[in-house]
């Protein structure tokens, strides 16, 4: 598979001085961009997917007109998280 490239970020050499500060013992600045870059990209898949279910929620409560309070999902939670203790 070929490789692509990103575009050259500029930074302040303090931003730069950081982030070299945290490399791991044989990691170069190269695969943690790489790494940072995977994750929120991760992150970011992750958060719309959030969004899209929460929408759908929303919607499906419209229609069925069911809805809960907050203090009641969190008591239901807090029980879940009491029985999973």
């Amino acid at each position: 598979m070929k490789t692509a490239t990103i575009p050259a970020l500029r930074v302040e050499p303090k931003l730069r001085e950081a982030a070299q500060s945290v490399l791991a013992n044989g990691e170069t600045l190269s695969s943690f961009l790489e790494e940072s870059l995977r994750t929120n990209i991760e992150r970011r898949l992750y958060q719309q997917a959030f969004i899209v279910r929460g929408i759908a929620s929303r919607d499906e409560a419209k229609v069925n007109q069911e809805y809960y309070s907050a203090e009641s999902v969190m008591s239901e939670l807090d029980d879940i998280y009491k029985q999973a203790q």
